[in-house]
């Protein structure tokens, strides 16, 4: 379990108009690791990411396989500000350097200034919202495979503009 806190992020990035929290609860005491992730990163063009994953198992290895996928996710993350494009990079690159795991990830690209949201997915489950008026949802929206299980892969990005304020709460299925 310490191994995969030290390879989450020890803080989140300030973005302007946003506000960020992570809370890492495994479901598992002792020396159990897993391969669940978040990330929070600048995108190109200043625009602002945010991820969140699950490793297929438990393991060093999942935990292992978990950096991967997280490192990749931000490298690729600094060419394109495109949350799809990012995915479809990704799943390649976990491909080509082997192993037999795979991870589902939600990706989120936003835009503070104008309010535009991009989502993908990769298997993940969907994220919950809400406002601050008191709407709130399940956002099921179209997603693609894991990463690292079929080269070659697109992953459909869906566009939303947030125009009141409120929350997204993106979660694992340890949740659920």
């Amino acid at each position: 379990m310490a191994l995969q806190r030290h390879m989450l992020p020890s803080e989140l990035p300030d973005f302007p108009g946003v506000r960020l929290a992570a809370r890492y609860s495994p479901s598992q005491d002792g020396l159990a690791v897993g391969g669940d992730f978040y990330d929070a990163f600048p995108m190109r063009d200043g625009v602002a990411g945010m991820a969140i994953g699950d490793v297929q198992g438990h393991g060093v290895e999942a935990a292992a396989y978990m950096g991967e996928a997280r490192a990749s996710l931000r490298a690729l993350a600094s060419v394109t500000g495109d949350p799809g494009e990012v995915l479809a990079c990704a799943n390649d690159l976990l491909i080509s350097l082997g192993g037999d795991l795979f991870t589902t990830c939600c990706l989120l690209s936003f835009v503070p200034r104008s309010g535009n949201l991009a989502i993908a997915r990769a298997g993940h489950v969907p994220m919950v919202w809400g406002t601050d008026t008191g709407d709130s949802g399940v956002s099921l929206d179209a997603g693609g495979v894991p990463l690292g299980i079929l080269p070659g892969q697109s992953y459909p990005v869906v566009h939303r503009r947030l125009t009141q304020p409120g929350y997204l709460v993106l979660l694992t299925d340890g949740v659920v």
